[in-house]
């Protein structure tokens, strides 16, 4: 087989595996940024702020606040968002949505940096509880001419000030001189209290086949891109 050859099958594969990762929409931009964002600690996110410097970083540390709330386990939360959604058309849709915020932040050590909780939208990454039913179930909490058999669900997320989290986002400064990390750049902020793997398939909706065989398909692209290089350079040499 020519150098050519294996490095376009190699291209081919890198190109299918781009678009299996696409197929995920929003969570394969979130799983993107939460890999790709250079790590920074809060010191260096606290330094790039004092100087004006806006840049996108992945932090890590624990939640924290000073006016937390309790959820029915007496869990104190900094965070709770409850949607009711229904399946139309193959994908869930939002009827109706309601948020409990309050001031919190990202602890590590000594430092921390308050977080933009109110912008938190796409980037809250979670395991989420969920209460699944029909229309008939809650009549009083969906559209009159939703069909009673449609699937609705109950999807509450949350988050505790006693988790450990990465929070992803650009720090600033306030008006009022304190430091926060919120979206900016063009992109949004993200708080996972998930470890990496466990992230990966929450936002590949659970799925585990097109992760792998998007992996499959870069790593595999990757390698017959380089052993194309590889021969095409041996024989030159060797020529």
């Amino acid at each position: 087989m020519e150098p050519l050859l294996i490095v376009a099958s190699g291209i081919t594969a890198l190109c299918i595996g781009g678009l299996v990762l696409r197929s995920f929409g929003r969570g394969y931009r979130i799983g993107r940024l939460l890999a790709a964002t250079p790590e920074a600690s809060i010191d260096e996110a606290l330094a790039l702020a004092a100087r004006g410097t806006a840049r996108y970083l992945r932090l890590h540390g624990r939640l924290d606040s000073e006016v937390d709330f309790p959820d029915e386990h007496e869990r104190p939360l900094v965070f709770r968002r409850r949607r009711i959604e229904a399946r139309t058309d193959g994908r869930w849709r939002t009827l109706d949505e309601s948020r409990e915020v309050v001031a919190f932040q990202l602890d590590e050590g000594l430092v921390s940096i308050a977080i933009e909780g109110s912008a938190l939208d796409e980037g809250l990454v979670v395991l989420p509880r969920e209460s699944l039913g029909t229309a008939a179930d809650a009549r009083d909490r969906v559209p009159a001419d939703l069909p009673s058999t449609t699937p609705v669900r109950l999807r509450i997320e949350q988050l505790s000030a006693v988790e450990h989290a990465t929070v992803v986002g650009v720090p600033r400064i306030e008006p009022g001189g304190g430091a926060i990390v919120g979206p900016g750049l063009g992109r949004p902020l993200i708080v996972s209290t998930l470890e990496p793997v466990e992230a990966m398939q929450l936002l590949a909706g659970g799925e585990r086949r097109r992760p792998l065989l998007a992996a499959g398909l870069l790593v595999g692209g990757l390698g017959l891109v380089a052993l194309g290089i590889a021969w095409a350079v041996a024989r030159a040499v060797a020529g």
